[in-house]
């Protein structure tokens, strides 16, 4: 049975997080903004984040879990401060 490739297209236009959530440029942004009102373009600026059902799509296209996308915060791992890690390393 061949491979699932994931959706090359998708994948140049997204960035996840570690927390796993989806960053996106908003469409509608770039150019040609002169006839767009203010409170348009306002809202544009908005959030970069993508939705949970719209990333829950972009699963299915790149075929891979997003990391931690329904975990709570406090389950993710932190990486240590410099401090941190020279206290430890001490030991």
């Amino acid at each position: 049975m061949p491979k699932n490739k994931p959706h090359k297209g998708l994948a140049k236009r997204i960035r996840i997080s570690k927390t796993g959530k989806v960053r996106h440029r908003s469409a509608y942004h770039k150019h040609l903004s002169s006839h767009k009102s203010g409170k348009r373009l306002r809202q544009l600026r908005k959030d970069p984040m993508a939705a949970n059902p719209e990333a829950k799509r972009f699963e299915k296209l790149l075929f891979r879990r997003l990391r931690g996308r329904t975990q709570p915060r406090a389950a993710l791992r932190r990486s240590p401060a410099p401090g941190e890690k020279a206290a430890s390393k001490g030991e």
